[in-house]
Order: C-alpha cells, then sequence, then structure tokens
C-alpha cells in the first residue's frame, strides 16, 4: 500500500508496450487495488476491510451457487482434478509457498465454476476475486490456513456423493474462512 506505479516502468518490467500496462492498471482501479488521478500518478491502495468484506460475500455466493449447479455435471476426471488440486494445496502450505498454495486453490475452486457452465459466475469472480488475493496470502502464510484442505476434502467428498446442498454449504464456509483475517493489523499496514 502506498507504492507508487509508473506505466513506462512496468511495461519495461514486463517487456510489453504501455497499453495493456494501462489496461491492468484500470482493471485494478476497478477492483479497488490502486487509486488512479489521470495525468499524475498510479498507487496502491491500501485496504478497504469493508469493501474487501463486501467482496468476499459475493465471491463465497458466487461459488456456492457454482457448485449447486455443478455437482451433477462433475465427472470423475473432475474429481480427480480437484483430489490433487488439494494435496498441491496442502504440499505448499507444509512448504510456506503461498503462491503455489493459491494456484492449486484456484485449480480446486475453478473446476466446479468451469463445470457449471454459467458465465455469470464468471464474470463476477473475475471482476471481485482480485480484491480478496491480499487476505488468500495472509491466509495461506498462516496455520488456520491449514483448515482449508480438510474444507476441500469435504468439499470434494459431498460433490462425489452427489450432495449437492452440502457441498455448496461447505463450499462457502471454506470462503468464509477468510472473513476474520480482515481484521488483522498486517492488512493495514
Amino acid at each position: 500500500p502506498g507504492e507508487q506505479l509508473r506505466d513506462n516502468e512496468l511495461a519495461t518490467w514486463l517487456g510489453v508496450s504501455r497499453t495493456p500496462v494501462r489496461e491492468a492498471l484500470l482493471r485494478l482501479q476497478q477492483g479497488g487495488l490502486v487509486a488512479t488521478v489521470p495525468g499524475r500518478s498510479t498507487v496502491v491502495t491500501s485496504i478497504d476491510t469493508r469493501a474487501t468484506a463486501h467482496a468476499m460475500s459475493v465471491v463465497a455466493a458466487m461459488h456456492r451457487l457454482a457448485v449447486l449447479e455443478a455437482v451433477g455435471r462433475l465427472t470423475r476426471s473432475d474429481l480427480r482434478t480437484m483430489r490433487a488440486a488439494n494435496k498441491r494445496f496442502a504440499a505448499a502450505l507444509r512448504a510456506g509457498d503461498v503462491e503455489a498454495a493459491l494456484e492449486a486453490d484456484d485449480e480446486l475452486h475453478d473446476v466446479p465454476v468451469a463445470a457449471a457452465g454459467n458465465g455469470a459466475i464468471v464474470a463476477v469472480l473475475e471482476q471481485f476475486t482480485p480484491l480478496l488475493r491480499r487476505v488468500e496470502r495472509l491466509r495461506f502464510s498462516t496455520l488456520p490456513g491449514r483448515e482449508s484442505v480438510l474444507l476441500h476434502d469435504r468439499l470434494i467428498d459431498l460433490c462425489e456423493a452427489g450432495d449437492a446442498a452440502g457441498a455448496a454449504e461447505v463450499s462457502w464456509q471454506t470462503w468464509q474462512t477468510r472473513a476474520p483475517l480482515l481484521h488483522e493489523p498486517s492488512l493495514r499496514e
């Protein structure tokens, strides 16, 4: 938070033109992650706990809906993908590799989202999930983050059993584990 971003420097660092950098900064601004004063500066924002809490509720609801719609459509391959992602997630947490944990977590949760086939869910998740990344990084760097592994196992088991309502509830619970982190002092640093 507070770091100034310069599109020229970012473009050079990333090896791209300024256009995709400007587009990316615009999306980050729409997500509340940066504040831009046209022609002056772009600055990484502090976490707005209220906006993040609202985004978390929306993301949790979308994942719950995705699971409800997906349970009857999930294939054996989908379930294997989810189990493999959860194993990588658990290993990444043990290793303290937050980025690998985020990647595996995304892969696991993307399976029911894709199986649901609901473009509106995808659009909403693309809009609001980036706002949660800071909270997720904090969550997956702590011991309580390991609770998600058990919730993931339960989610997959319920999906496999065809229990859409139970799986949807566990999906909701998985996303709610991030809520207490909104009160962490480290989010304001």
